[in-house]
């Protein structure tokens, strides 16, 4: 979420250093690394980190929205593309590559928004319009099955981000392939 304030160039800077380490650190080891870990990785003082973030739930915030306008604004750029099957594909891709793998995105989405603020809301609600507008040209253009609606999708996303979280002997591309598959029309 943007600070409202005018930042100075090195407070800029070090806001900026924060939200890298705690992007790391979450998307690695889960929502639960301490402030004070983050402000480390970071290079920074506690003092700093807190001055730009008072609580763990902005900073978590501040991410989450990050993550999630960057999603939203991809499947826009995707919206009026001239293949709405490979731009509904190439952003399920997209989805999972990004998702999948991070813990943090995934407790996110799978929580449904608890304890989070209106802008992160606002980015869930933007994101998941995003899917539905690629999801309905899909479909209009026939690379969907038309069964499906957002809900369900949704629904299966939450799924698949599950299913691709990193495991061991697990062929995650083989997991991608087959949701993909699921989605296409039935012959």
């Amino acid at each position: 979420m943007p600070d409202p304030r005018p930042l100075r160039a090195d407070a800029r800077r070090n806001r900026e250093r924060v939200l890298d380490a705690a992007r790391t650190a979450f998307a690695t080891d889960g929502l639960s690394v301490p402030l004070d870990e983050i402000a480390r990785r970071a290079n920074v003082g506690p003092g700093t980190l807190y001055r730009h973030f008072p609580t763990k739930e902005a900073l978590v915030g501040a991410v989450l929205h990050d993550q999630l306008c960057g999603l939203a604004a991809e499947g826009g750029a995707l919206s009026d593309s001239d293949d709405p099957g490979a731009a509904f594909f190439t952003f399920i891709d997209r989805l999972v590559a990004e998702a999948g793998p991070k813990r943090d995105l995934f407790e996110a989405l799978a929580s449904a928004g608890v304890q989070a603020g209106p802008a992160v809301m606002a980015a869930v609600d933007d994101l998941r319009a995003q899917i539905a507008h690629l999801l309905t040209r899909a479909q209009r253009s026939g690379a969907v099955r038309n069964d499906i609606g957002g809900a369900e999708l949704i629904a299966l996303l939450s799924g698949i981000l599950f299913a691709m979280r990193p495991r061991p002997g697990t062929d995650q591309a083989l997991v991608l392939s087959v949701f993909r598959d699921g989605l296409r029309p039935r012959e």
